[in-house]
């Protein structure tokens, strides 16, 4: 007998349907083959499967069992056939009437006892399977949350092989998930930093206020113990709150990836993702055997930190200038192609010398003027000209450290932010543009609405310090983001000036070399 069941196939983080179709006949000797292009895993499947199925109640067809997985020219990967295998193969020997294998999908990866275990990518299959038509899923119930505000899908959370085999067969329904509105999963968000522990640091506070407005990349220059790294970690709780939209990109790619904690629900808060400077350029920008995502897309909608930037290798660092550019990344393998999004902010954080004291008023550097040069050397001109904010850190004297701080808190802060990014939306409705950081070359200065003595003092500025072409777009940005958050519809010259003064460290450390 023929039986078919539905389920999807990973591409990236996009789904495709596959269909199931198992084929079980007499022999004389005991024969299960699976074909279809399936990867080791799917292979496995068939044993465990077998295991499954006895623990289950139900008995491994005696002959020979064809499991085919349509189409088979797609490479099927991982071990989310296992349900639907195993329900074909049921359904196919007869052992089960099943009522409805047509409309549903079926996900799960099954364990020897026949327990449904969670598996990668749950959220890309429910959506793609929603926006190709399908409205049921019976899915691993650690699953469950993750798809829990998917509207137009009714979710059937099942614990075991067997309690899927009686929903099917109409014995045993299982209760539909409700649904949950995207506003209770942002309720109760908690941040690991606030602004308002960091004494003193203007300058630099200044920066991230502007760069989580504008979504621009930064980065924080300071000797040893200035306080880089907290700034840095204090930016999440600036960031305004993501959308459903942006809630389901990064979910899905965490999901894809395998890093979404097993019954975790939907991703809410902005990534903050700091990779280690021994970390590989695989790791980072993604790939390996199956073209897995990398950290530049995990932080996709949030931030990279890279922290003591020029201790990273230079093939690592350089692969970040295209998605920095143009927020995809393209992974490239034998047995894949594929495209992730990694729209992200980039923060940085570096010292000024190897020792880290150049230019320090309470410690001597024991740097020489080449080992100095060589260190510096480790940042190309283009990946700088690729960061927008550039600001120093300096030492806060013990007296500010210990005395009250009275400084203004992420929430404030947040506010201003949030205020801003409104009005950038509103500015490029329609656009596909979700902050000033993604502003297109065409017509930005109409875009940015500057005012004519602004661009004349940006003009005179590229000249002035040679700065490249890249240079006065990102300025133009930059400015735009100071006017939003001063609530100004004119690019003016003061918000220009203030951008200016954001670039600055280039020419002070670097010098002509990056000109």
């Amino acid at each position: 007998m023929l039986a078919r069941t539905k389920c999807f196939a990973l591409t990236g983080i996009e789904g495709q349907p596959v269909t199931v179709e198992a084929f079980v006949s007499s022999a004389s000797e005991f024969r299960f083959n699976i074909v279809g292009l399936p990867d080791a895993a799917v292979k496995e499947s068939r044993d465990r499967v077998g295991a499954a199925l006895k623990n289950s109640g139900f008995t491994m067809p005696v002959g020979q069992t064809v499991v085919n997985l349509s189409p088979a020219d797609l490479r099927k990967e991982g071990t989310a056939f296992d349900l639907p295998i195993a329900i074909a193969v049921i359904v196919a020997s007869r052992q089960l009437q099943a009522m409805a294998l047509a409309d549903v999908i079926l996900i799960g990866e099954l364990a020897l006892d026949g327990r449904l275990s969670p598996v990668s990518g749950a959220l890309s299959i429910v959506i793609s399977a929603h926006e190709q038509g399908w409205r049921k899923v019976i899915l691993p119930r650690e699953n469950a949350k993750e798809v829990e505000v998917v509207s137009g899908m009714e979710v059937f959370p099942a614990s075991s092989l067997y309690e899927a085999a009686m929903h099917l067969s109409g014995r045993a329904p299982l209760p539909a998930q409700a649904q949950r509105s995207y506003e209770d999963c942002l309720a109760g968000t908690v941040f690991e930093m606030d602004l308002a522990q960091v004494r003193g640091q203007q300058l630099p506070r200044r920066a991230l206020e502007i760069a989580a407005a504008g979504g621009h990349n930064l980065l924080l220059m300071g000797v040893p113990g200035s306080g880089k790294t907290m700034l840095a970690r204090c930016l999440p709780g600036l960031l305004p709150e993501m959308s459903q939209e942006e809630a389901f990109e990064t979910t899905r790619i965490h999901s894809a990836a395998g890093v979404l904690k097993p019954g975790g629900g939907l991703i809410t808060q902005r990534p903050f993702r700091t990779p280690h400077h021994s970390a590989s350029l695989a790791s980072l920008i993604g790939g390996g055997l199956n073209a897995r995502p990398g950290e530049v897309s995990l932080a996709h909608n949030g931030v990279l930190f890279l922290d003591e930037m020029p201790e990273y290798p230079r093939a690592v660092l350089e692969a970040l200038r295209q998605p920095l550019e143009d927020g995809i990344i393209t992974v490239s393998r034998v047995k894949a192609h594929t495209q992730y999004l990694s729209r992200m902010m980039l923060v940085a954080s570096m010292n000024p010398c190897p020792c880290g004291y150049y230019g320090s008023r309470v410690k001597h550097c024991r740097c020489g003027s080449h080992d100095i040069k060589r260190y510096l050397d480790r940042i190309s001109g283009p990946l700088l000209d690729r960061i927008d904010l550039q600001v120093e850190v300096d030492v806060v004297p013990v007296e500010d450290i210990v005395k009250e701080s009275g400084q203004e808190s992420s929430a404030q802060v947040r506010a201003r932010v949030r205020a801003a990014r409104a009005l950038q939306a509103k500015r490029y409705e329609g656009q596909g543009i979700r902050c000033n950081a993604q502003m297109s070359g065409k017509g930005m200065e109409d875009q940015a609405l500057a005012t004519a003595p602004a661009l004349t003092l940006l003009q005179n500025a590229v000249k002035k310090y040679s700065l490249s072409m890249r240079a006065y777009t990102r300025l133009i940005k930059v400015a735009r983001t100071i006017a939003d958050l001063q609530d100004e519809r004119a690019l003016e010259l003061p918000a220009m000036a203030e951008a200016i003064q954001f670039r600055m460290i280039d020419g002070k450390y670097w010098g002509e070399q990056h000109g």
